[in-house]
């Protein structure tokens, strides 16, 4: 498995889980968590997304269940949660609106939650989950160096941020932003053009990429696009679901796909992505499906 290095600190696998369904399973066991670790690690997929919003705000503790169950699975990952967002629900039911909070008091406090959900000492990777409009730069900014400072979370970054977003936080901290989690796939292909992916490529950040499967619509997705994916995936042996895959990991901005799921035959088929090289015209072909019609 190919790595990617975010930081000095921070290296990533180039495929990573995600476990915002994590919750969901009808087997949430530390036993079936880990599992579900165990079979990305023997993929050499060390690299783990959370979130403190997952599963009603109840995912990073069915993950520390598995962590706290057997705490030598910990050296193994990289960890990456995520906080800003209050919805009414679980520890936040009482909200009478979904905001976002970028405060500084509400950071510090997801952070001491999350880390004692996931009984572990510090995060990897911290990220502001939404561009937050009410959002005091210089406050946000100010607490998340001040996290880095205090090895609570190891690098910070944000996710679904837009480059103006980016450039307004990063204006206002002494540490670097490593990454933006943004949704990119075959369904949603505006950030090749938008300036969201230009963006990043001059800075040299490297993205991961959420929902690279459209949401799952693209196991099912008929007509041309979902031929041209069949077509390509009987030619490499694999289902179109790794074909969706590659088009992200041949882009030479070494986009960083998440997956999730909880099916474990499903789990373990992850990495079949890497089995999948597109050439140029290969992945326009694809890019063509997607966009409907021929590039101009």
């Amino acid at each position: 498995m190919d790595r990617v290095n975010l930081s000095d600190t921070l290296d990533f696998s180039r495929l990573i889980y995600g476990m915002w369904r994590l919750g969901d399973d009808t087997d949430t066991s530390p036993a079936h968590v880990e599992r579900k670790i165990q079979t990305c690690l023997d993929q050499g997929i060390t690299t783990f997304d959370q979130a403190d919003i997952y599963g009603g705000y109840a995912a990073e503790a069915v993950l520390g269940g598995a962590l706290k169950a057997n705490p030598s699975l910990r050296a193994k990952m990289e960890i990456v949660t995520k906080c800003g967002i209050i919805a009414p629900a679980g520890r936040y039911a009482g909200a009478k609106a979904k905001h976002y909070d970028t405060s500084r008091a509400h950071i510090e406090k997801s952070v001491e939650i999350s880390l004692s959900e996931m009984g572990i000492d510090t995060i990897d990777l911290l990220l502001i989950h939404r561009p937050d409009p009410f959002m005091d730069h210089h406050e946000t900014g100010a607490v998340l160096d001040g996290l880095v400072s205090s090895g609570k979370v190891k690098n910070v970054g944000v996710s679904n941020f837009r480059p103006w977003d980016w450039e307004l936080l990063q204006s206002a901290m002494k540490n670097q932003l490593v990454t933006n989690q943004i949704e990119i796939s075959l369904k949603e292909i505006t950030p090749f053009t938008n300036g969201d992916l230009a963006f990043h490529q001059r800075l040299g950040t490297k993205l991961m990429a959420w929902s690279p499967l459209g949401g799952g619509s693209l196991i099912s997705e008929g007509g041309n696009l979902g031929s041209v994916l069949d077509d390509i995936a009987g030619s490499f042996g694999v289902d179109r679901s790794a074909v969706a895959v590659a088009f992200l990991l041949a882009h030479p901005a070494q986009l960083m796909p998440v997956l999730g799921t909880n099916n474990l035959d499903r789990i373990g088929k992850i990495s079949d992505a890497l089995k999948v090289t597109l050439d140029r015209e290969t992945w326009y072909r694809l890019y063509e499906a997607a966009l409907g019609n021929e590039v101009p």
